[in-house]
């Protein structure tokens, strides 16, 4: 099977699985699923966040997500438990689709590190 055609099957089977769980089985967006991940990483479930905080838990999803490809590195974590990344190699100019097959690879490939997805 085609990479590609491996991704896409891996990416809809994680938005269905995704959605059944947290949205009722409406279909999960991108930006939801980054969100998500922001949210497993900080490790607090069960609170509620501000408009700036959320977008805080999506960055901390993009630096962890694309951490393996060698654009971020984990730094430390602050006094409140929120890890902080620092650049180390700055992401090249993408197209928009360019950055979302980016942007699902990585998903796929944090999910399946996590064996939510085989």
């Amino acid at each position: 099977m085609a990479r590609d055609e491996k991704l896409k099957e891996r990416w809809e089977m994680l938005v269905k699985k995704l959605s059944d769980q947290f949205s009722d089985g409406d279909a999960l967006e991108l930006d939801s699923i980054i969100y998500l991940v922001g949210i497993q990483e900080l490790g607090q479930y069960h609170r509620k966040y501000k408009k700036d905080q959320k977008l805080d838990l999506m960055h901390i999803a993009i630096c962890r997500l694309l951490e393996p490809y060698g654009y971020y590195a984990f730094d430390f974590f602050d006094e409140e438990g929120w890890p902080h990344y620092t650049v180390k190699e700055e992401l090249p100019p993408l197209k928009a689709g360019e950055q979302s097959i980016l942007m699902k690879e990585a998903i796929v490939g944090y999910f399946l590190e996590k064996e939510y997805i085989v």
